[in-house]
């Protein structure tokens, strides 16, 4: 029979193992957390072939991940179509073309992707250095062909698109000034599900970076927590939406929440309309 200081000592070892065993899953899934958290705040915007990054969130030595750490992702199927005949623009321009739209005019910009229909409402009004620079880029074909590098499904929720390089470090070689981050849409930093905003390369850390929009831009398909960093200069359509929430479904590449999408989204045609 079990005596009582036994029957002590074993419950005492079982409760120490339970507060061990949900310590590791807090610190797993802090990781992811940060992980997350750290990709949506280094949204990267690069002039040139320059990669800029902002500051990274660290947790402690003994709480970071290594390789065994890492999720395997599910294998899905591949939702979308193949990308149309064409090669990504190579273009580069040194300064920011010349303002050419009429502010108080509507546009809209329809990314024909060969996941579906992604169409945009544009606020040229709040954002018409934005707006007047993909009505250009459009007008170019810069951002044909060009693949969607990044997709976000913890914690933020985005795609990121506008990098011929597909990379995450390509750009159209001049940057444009930051507009609209007092969007009263933007509330308790928060950027709504159905909102287009531009990445760029700013550090909040250090403050450094402000006015450095080029050509990426990030679609967010859910409520996604962000501080008013990032240009916000549309909305996403009904149709986009639901386009979106395939991409998301098929998951990303890393397992880890942030990293190139499994499916395979490229933007054949970019057209930028006024009404």
């Amino acid at each position: 029979m079990v005596s009582n200081e036994q029957r002590r000592r074993q419950l005492a070892r079982e409760k120490y193992e339970r507060q061990q065993q949900r310590r590791e899953a807090a610190r797993r899934k802090a990781r992811l957390r940060n992980a997350a958290i750290a990709g949506g705040l280094t949204l990267v915007l690069a002039a040139g072939a320059t990669a800029y990054a902002t500051g990274v969130l660290e947790g402690n030595k003994s709480d970071r991940a290594d390789a065994s750490d890492t999720p395997t992702p599910k294998k899905v199927p591949d939702p979308c179509g193949k990308p149309a005949p064409g090669s990504p623009s190579t273009k580069t321009w040194k300064s920011e073309p010349e303002m050419s739209i009429d502010k108080s005019a509507s546009y809209a910009m329809d990314l024909k992707t060969t996941c579906g229909s992604i169409d945009l409402k544009l606020d040229a009004a709040a954002a018409p250095h934005t707006v007047n620079s993909f009505d250009f880029l459009a007008k170019e074909g810069f951002l044909d062909h060009s693949k969607c590098s990044r997709l976000t499904t913890a914690n933020i929720y985005v795609l990121q698109c506008g990098d011929p390089k597909g990379t995450g470090a390509g750009g159209p070689g001049y940057t444009i000034p930051d507009e609209n981050l007092k969007d009263p849409r933007l509330k308790g930093n928060v950027y709504p599900a159905g909102t287009v905003a531009m990445a760029n390369r700013f550090d909040e850390q250090s403050g450094q970076g402000r006015n450095s929009g080029g050509s990426q831009f990030f679609l967010v398909y859910q409520d996604s927590p962000l501080p008013p960093n990032y240009t916000p200069f549309g909305t996403i359509g009904a149709e986009g939406m639901k386009t979106l929430k395939k991409i998301a479904a098929a998951g990303e590449q890393s397992g880890a929440g942030d990293g190139a999408p499994q499916a395979t989204v490229v933007i054949d045609k970019a057209v930028v309309s006024k009404s």
